[in-house]
């Protein structure tokens, strides 16, 4: 049985209704840190995110990603150690108030959000020369941040927050998660309701940090240096 020919389709474009909820999404999203509500989140608006995580770019479409949905409050737990014993760690790379400040930060969304989900990219799916990534070895882990960015944005249009914690030894959660080589662990979230979000991002909003200024980023022609 043949398969159908390519076929081309309208590049239709979307009503200012729909650039601006893009656009809402965009704008509005923030890594979620506490914020979680205990509200289920129902199976078929999981598979809307993870689905919409699967439609992201992958070079030479090889689909790298890999969604691990944690959902047991035990293996949430011996995860949210693992994430403590390391941030006890990251807390003692700062001094002074920027430690202080780094411990006033409430990162609890592991235990407290209903679902976690951890991201992979099998690095050897799509073969040993994949098109695309022959002369970047690392393109599929890119896109496996792709995937992580859909999904971020379809979850903010559900209403649904999500934090990324990157604050593991690798071991540790590969271990827990029985993941493994060369699989890498790409992004480990933490995805629940949400009724409050920051009117800026978190961090902005307590001092640690301030979003650059756009026209600082922008180079013609050329690298120009650093803000």
């Amino acid at each position: 049985m043949q398969s159908k020919p390519p076929m081309l389709m309208p590049a239709e474009p979307f009503s200012k209704l729909e650039r601006d909820a893009v656009y809402k999404a965009i704008h509005t999203r923030r890594d979620v840190r506490d914020q979680f509500l205990c509200d289920p989140i129902p199976e078929e608006t999981l598979l809307r995110l993870l689905d919409a995580a699967h439609h992201a770019p992958s070079v030479g479409l090889m689909q790298p990603w890999n969604f691990i949905v944690i959902r047991d409050a035990q293996q949430r737990k011996n995860i949210w150690q693992a994430f403590s014993r390391a941030n006890e760690e990251a807390a003692s790379m700062f001094s002074g108030t920027r430690q202080i400040k780094y411990r006033s930060l409430k990162l609890e969304g592991i235990l407290k959000a209903p679902i976690n989900i951890c991201v992979t990219s099998d690095r050897e799916r799509g073969g040993e020369v994949v098109l695309g990534r022959t002369h970047n070895p690392d393109m599929d882990l890119y896109s496996a941040v792709c995937a992580v960015q859909n999904l971020w944005l379809a979850a903010r249009a559900e209403n649904i927050g999500v934090g990324w914690v990157s604050i593991f030894h690798d071991a540790d959660l590969r271990e827990i998660l029985e993941i493994p080589a060369p699989v890498e662990i790409v992004a480990y979230l933490c995805i629940g309701y949400v009724d409050e979000l920051y009117d800026r991002p978190e961090l902005e909003a307590k001092g640690w940090s301030k979003r650059i200024a756009l026209r600082d980023l922008i180079f013609e022609g050329k690298w120009q240096g650093r803000p």
